[in-house]
């Protein structure tokens, strides 16, 4: 494992499923230490750069392949090797790539940036593989593969008259973000479901509130000073509170657990006020 953390790419597998890959990315790594002209035929280097494009290609094998060609000590002679034996893998790559290729539709991915990784995968195998893949084709095969419900988008795109395939696909990426937010916004508040305007309760004392107060006043009264005494010297100065308290009527017996509250109105008053009001002290002398 410690070895695999110093490689500069993947290296080769036994089975050979990754060689047109490793192939694009030894060459890439040999040109960038002017070493790649080390595994071109009829070449003239030197055996020092010979030596060091040996090395770095036998660090980026499999350790099965290690073995298999360890006697071999030219970097041309391990490359002619290796094209020889895992070249067959662009037979049986590219008709499956020129059948996804084929069956390619935009139609099919959820996203548009699932769409564009799947076209360059495939494209990719085809270059590889040896079949050219222009921006022509690429725009091509996107416009023809829209949903049948985006027919009026899509020849709006084609009017456009795009010359490069991310150039469309740059514009797509910032239409499906657009609709996206919108949808969002949607399904947070639906249409019709304005929310209700905010509502701030205020408690007033209201008229009723305030008469209930002056009833209350004028309850005290009653039991008071002034006219609920009048009252009770009115019958007769000697009232009886179990007669007024616990009397229900002819047909009921005496509660003298039940208590009453005698509470008089201003208005009962009326007229009276001209009349000269007694205290108890006024029965009797100094």
């Amino acid at each position: 494992m410690s070895n695999l953390s110093k490689l500069e790419f993947v290296a080769l597998d036994i089975s050979g499923k990754n060689y047109l890959s490793w192939v694009l990315d030894a060459e890439m790594h040999l040109d960038a230490k002017g070493l790649g002209a080390t595994i071109t035929q009829n070449n003239t280097a030197s055996s020092q750069d010979k030596a060091k494009a040996m090395i770095f290609l036998r660090h980026h094998l499999d350790e099965g392949l290690k073995v298999e060609y360890l006697t071999v000590k030219d970097p041309l002679e391990l490359w002619t090797g290796l094209k020889e034996r895992y070249d067959h893998i662009k037979v049986t790559v590219l008709p499956r790539a020129r059948y996804e290729w084929i069956h390619l539709r935009l139609q099919d991915f959820k996203t548009v940036c699932d769409y564009n990784s799947a076209v360059y995968i495939i494209t990719s195998q085809l270059k590889l593989c040896g079949d050219n893949i222009t921006d022509e084709d690429m725009l091509e095969n996107t416009l023809t593969t829209f949903h049948a419900s985006n027919l009026v988008l899509q020849q709006q795109y084609c009017e456009r008259g795009f010359k490069k395939h991310a150039d469309l696909i740059s514009c797509l990426l910032v239409a499906e973000q657009h609709n996206t937010l919108l949808l969002k916004n949607h399904e947070a508040r639906p249409t019709g479901t304005a929310p209700f305007p905010e509502a701030n309760v205020v408690a007033t004392h209201g008229p009723t509130e305030r008469r209930q107060n002056n009833r209350g006043h004028n309850n005290e009264r009653g039991r008071g000073r002034g006219r609920g005494r009048y009252n009770n010297r009115r019958d007769g100065g000697h009232h009886k509170r179990e007669n007024n308290m616990g009397y229900q009527g002819p047909s009921r017996k005496y509660d003298d657990n039940v208590e009453a509250n005698l509470a008089l109105k201003d208005d009962d008053f009326d007229g009276l006020d001209d009349i000269t009001h007694l205290e108890v002290e006024d029965f009797f002398g100094d």
